[in-house]
């Protein structure tokens, strides 16, 4: 059983050795916006302001003030 855990887990880690360093004419083809975790960055931005009006909570998004949705 632990041998069998211990070769998974170096059969693994040698598959991330291979992977080499993201060079600079590659850089773009991450920054496509299909490559983003929202679906909608307006959408989001939209819920993080609520979210700080309405909870009064700052820090973590980068939006501050009090819970009266001023900034």
């Amino acid at each position: 059983m632990i041998k069998g855990t211990l070769a998974c887990m170096a059969l693994a880690l040698s598959g991330c050795a291979g992977v080499g360093q993201v060079e600079p004419w590659q850089k773009g083809i991450l920054a496509k916006p299909a490559m983003s975790f929202q679906a909608d960055p307006l959408a989001q931005k939209f819920t993080e302001h609520v979210h700080a009006s309405r909870e009064g909570a700052s820090g973590g998004t980068g939006a501050t003030g009090g819970g009266c949705g001023c900034y």
